[in-house]
């Protein structure tokens, strides 16, 4: 705890001068609440439809409603998607930015052993612009196992085949690193920065 605690302070001495630290400290924040709203909302939408229909139309509801209460999350500047290493949807491929850090969440989960969120933002330039970007990452829970896990039910696995044909999003274990929320917003014009916690 106390190697995350320095990490957040070396973070925020990181980012640049010009970012400003109060908005630095609001853009986190900002990015924390909308991934935070948005997993509970996920989470909480998934466990209803496995009650209500079960784990085989489960998935095609999940093919059919994640993509839109992601998008959902869209506002305020903010573009929010969830990527991974091991896609289920090759439209969530990882650009080179999001792959580094998730290749960083993951030796840092496998050195830790834990299943704490993990951060990471930092001010780049894309297209000329600055862009301040959010990573938090995603540990799969119980629930999720039975459409991400090792042992998944045949006809769960003959839908997940018709739905996703690419899918690479199995084998996981509860608490295992399954990806990450990535949020981005354009600013004003300003140097770039890091920052992990």
């Amino acid at each position: 705890m106390a190697a995350r605690t320095l990490l957040l302070l070396l973070a925020t001495l990181w980012m640049p001068v010009l970012v400003g630290q109060d908005q630095t400290t609001a853009l986190v924040n900002e990015a924390r609440q909308i991934a935070t709203s948005l997993h509970e909302r996920l989470i909480e939408h998934m466990k209803e439809v496995l009650h209500k229909e079960g784990t085989v139309q489960a998935v095609e509801i999940c093919h059919i409603d994640a993509p839109d209460i992601v998008n959902e999350a869209n506002r305020d500047g903010w573009t929010v998607r969830r990527t991974s290493l091991k896609v289920r949807n090759l439209e969530d491929a990882p650009d080179k930015w999001e792959t580094k850090v998730l290749e960083e969440f993951a030796r840092r989960d496998a050195a830790e052993d834990s299943d704490d969120e993990l951060e990471h933002w930092a001010v780049v330039e894309e297209k000329g612009r600055p862009v301040f970007r959010y990573m938090r990452s995603i540990h799969l829970s119980k629930t999720c196992t039975r459409c991400h896990g090792r042992h998944i039910d045949k006809q769960v696995a003959r839908q997940l085949d018709s739905l996703y044909p690419f899918d690479q999003a199995t084998g996981y274990e509860a608490g295992d690193l399954r990806g990450a929320y990535s949020l981005s917003r354009p600013l004003a014009p300003t140097s770039a920065g890091a920052g992990s916690k």
